[in-house]
């Protein structure tokens, strides 16, 4: 497979999630319609896909400067942002990108388009140094997010706006959790030396790798010794800190790594609800690899006729549904797919959840409310609604987790039943 079939698969991706779609489920739909590529071809592909809507705001702006007028075609324009993100981002040989750009580009319409992209691009490269330069001057392309949502940061984390804004511009890290019940850090950066797998321990059961590799060049990853989360995710079981012989319910619990990792910490019965079963089929793959039973529930969570036995929980992990704001490092389409008024949105549909939850649980225990979110609404004013609704209900622990080199944002608060 060639750099022009990348490059073309790649243009899709911009054009999916500017009709609304999720990038992670395109690229796997993309994927699975062509199982020609090969693993080089597949990395790739994720680069562009992600790289594009990582540096968009970079890319549409320095496109503008090179244009005299607003171009009307957007497979014209989808091209011509791969292309400049290859040659400004990527070590692809300029002369190949450019040629394939020009290519496919000579293809739209009745190939009027191949003179005028041929002349755009070659201007990029000369004058990429100074249009990158240019992007410092607009705070859309140097912050690379819409106005509105810098804003909400600017607003609500005055002090710390900037760092969130560099690094939700970075690549995730590759970060594991060593299975305590194995090993620890120390003892899996010992493995990981012997294969000259370059890593550094972030706490005694936390690692991050330096440079990303695929899970199956991982040492015991099969037999359960280690899981792929986030450092930041990873947070949510020391939080809800699980004890021998509790009945503990992980509500929202796809993909299953927070369900793994209380399981890790302690003998206790779990159940795992999620509403999507084709998800829930994830937490089952990874507590079987982790050699782990929890009992799997597939239902919302506020429906309990459909899921719930009358058996009061010891704690409860709401892991609610939210805009995932905090993970736009690893997922950088959120910047671009969410709107001003998602938040409450998500913040009023939680409620109901939240409530319902409550209810199952026994008087003396806890409940973990965590989002992946940086939004207020869906985090502290959430928090504070929940009390003001529940006398019974009082705040032990609140937490908000920045996002930073190391890890995504996260929100947990850590409420007990009086």
């Amino acid at each position: 497979m060639s750099l022009s079939i990348v490059q073309k698969l790649a243009t899709q991706t911009l054009a999916a999630v500017d009709s609304g779609k999720n990038l992670s489920d395109e690229l796997a739909n993309i994927i699975s319609q062509h199982p020609d590529l090969s693993a080089q071809d597949k990395g790739m592909l994720q680069d562009l896909a992600y790289g594009c809507q990582r540096y968009l705001g970079s890319l549409k702006y320095m496109l503008g400067k090179l244009l005299n007028k607003p171009i009307d075609n957007q497979a014209l324009e989808y091209h011509l942002l791969v292309a400049m993100y290859q040659l400004n981002h990527t070590r692809n040989a300029p002369h190949a990108v450019v040629n394939e750009a020009v290519e496919h580009i000579g293809k739209i319409g009745r190939g009027q388009y191949r003179s005028f992209a041929n002349a755009i691009l070659r201007r990029f490269q000369r004058e990429r140094e100074s249009l990158n330069k240019a992007c410092k001057l607009d705070n859309v392309a140097k912050y690379n997010m819409p106005i509105w949502l810098y804003k909400v940061f600017q607003n609500q984390y005055p002090k710390y706006w900037h760092n969130m804004a560099t690094a939700f511009q970075s690549h995730p890290p590759l970060t594991l959790r060593v299975n305590r019940r194995h090993m620890d850090a120390a003892q899996y950066l010992q493995l990981l030396q012997e294969q000259d797998i370059a890593a550094k321990a972030l706490d005694d059961y936390a690692i991050r790798i330096n440079t990303p590799i695929p899970v199956s060049q991982l040492p015991k990853f099969t037999e359960g010794v280690v899981s792929v989360q986030d450092f930041g995710a990873q947070q949510a079981a020391y939080l809800l800190n699980p004890k021998n012989g509790e009945r503990i319910l992980d509500a929202c619990a796809a993909p299953g790594g927070k369900t793994g990792h209380i399981l890790e910490l302690a003998d206790c019965d779990v159940t795992a609800l999620d509403i999507d079963a084709n998800r829930l089929a994830y937490v089952r793959e990874n507590l079987d690899r982790l050699r782990f039973q929890a009992a799997l529930k597939c239902a919302p969570a506020q429906d309990l006729l459909a899921w719930y036995d009358d058996c009061l929980f010891d704690a409860i992990l709401a892991d609610v549904p939210c805009t995932a704001s905090g993970t736009i490092k690893r997922n950088p389409d959120i910047k671009w797919l969410r709107r001003p008024s998602d938040a409450l949105k998500t913040a009023r549909q939680q409620e109901p959840m939240l409530d319902a939850l409550w209810t199952t649980l026994k008087s003396g225990g806890r409940m973990l409310l965590a989002t992946c979110s940086l939004f207020e609404e869906e985090n502290q004013q959430q928090c504070q609604k929940f009390l003001q609704r529940h006398a019974d209900a009082t705040l032990r622990q609140e937490k908000v987790i920045l996002p930073n080199e190391k890890q995504d944002g996260f929100y947990y608060a850590l409420i007990d039943k009086k």
